[in-house]
């Protein structure tokens, strides 16, 4: 364990940059970013509009996404001959009764979906925190309505994988180094998800992150027939927002061990487009900066064969089922 909690500390370089996905090389591709007004989801936007694609940037706010757009083109110079059409798509993944609408106006947009990313979520946040259902913060926002939000969006992956080759449709979840360092024995304590709002800040994040591992562990079992990949990535340890409710020393210290966060953008562009990833490794598991092992935690590892990643999807399907 101390060796694969290192081995994510302190990770090998990159294998997988810009040059593998071109500029022009996803024309016809449209794209979802959750969270990309910011940090990794920024970069990775970034990253990614020179190759034409149709990329929607998710978020809460319209003005900080229309701020992020304004970015992407200001720090692209020269202009690219075939710039991504960066568009903004609402949505709060603390209020559950606002996600549906989300999914609906994507789909008054669009017919297909080739890649969702499900980057936006919180970790860290304090004691107390809670959503407007009165559900945990950090599983709600993580793990409830990103699986509602990507349920919905099913027909446009589907759609997108008729046509597609095979294993390029995916969707990308989002994990961490506190699935192995924090969560219970399990990776989900299914008496504290019950919670109403946070209780222990590093355990309920830590939590949350598991119950991805779930989530795209189950989607692939569930969704692999339709021809659609999904994979958990841990993006590595990165200076983000995410660190926001830290205490200023503790900071201090963790600085010297984070990375910047286009390194994290790096992991996300090999989920999505790595060809190690195909419906033959479908619900793997990757690590920063894009390699794909199996989580660390042989725990969690047999919990998932003892069903316990179908039970947590159910769990979070109940949570949301009057939303639908």
């Amino acid at each position: 364990m101390l060796k694969a909690i290192w081995s994510q500390y302190f990770p090998p370089k990159p294998t997988f940059t810009e040059s593998d996905v071109p500029p022009g090389s996803q024309l016809d591709k449209v794209f979802i970013i959750t969270g990309a007004n910011q940090g990794i989801g920024l970069e990775l936007a970034k990253i990614l509009y020179p190759t034409g694609a149709v990329i929607y940037l998710a978020g809460r706010s319209q003005e900080r996404v229309n701020k992020a757009i304004e970015q992407i083109k200001a720090e692209a110079p020269p202009v690219p001959s075939t710039p991504a059409t960066l568009k903004y798509l609402h949505l709060d993944l603390s209020d559950l009764t606002t996600i549906k609408a989300s999914a609906a106006e994507f789909a008054k947009q669009e017919t297909k979906l080739d890649i969702l990313w499900n980057n936006a979520g919180i970790g860290g946040n304090p004691k107390g925190t809670t959503t407007k259902q009165n559900i945990e913060g950090h599983i709600a926002t993580n793990c409830i309505a990103p699986l509602l939000f990507t349920q919905e969006l099913l027909p446009q992956l589907q759609q997108a994988a008729k046509t597609a080759p095979a294993g390029n449709v995916r969707v990308i979840w989002t994990g961490s180094l506190m699935i192995e360092t924090f969560a219970p024995k399990g990776g989900v304590d299914f008496g504290s998800i019950e919670a109403d709002a946070t209780v222990d800040s590093n355990r309920d994040y830590a939590v949350s992150k598991s119950g991805n591992l779930f989530l795209a562990v189950e989607a692939a079992e569930r969704w692999g027939k339709f021809g659609i990949v999904s994979v958990c990535q841990n993006p590595g340890n990165l200076l983000t927002n995410i660190y926001s409710h830290q205490p200023a020393l503790l900071m201090a210290i963790l600085k010297l061990v984070l990375y910047e966060p286009k390194m994290g953008a790096y992991t996300m562009l090999y989920a999505g487009f790595t060809p190690d990833i195909s419906l033959d490794n479908n619900g793997a598991y990757i690590w920063p900066f894009g390699r794909t092992e199996p989580n660390a935690r042989k725990d969690i590892q047999e919990a998932i064969k003892e069903g316990k990643a179908t039970e947590f999807w159910e769990w979070c399907e109940k949570k949301y089922q009057k939303f639908v």
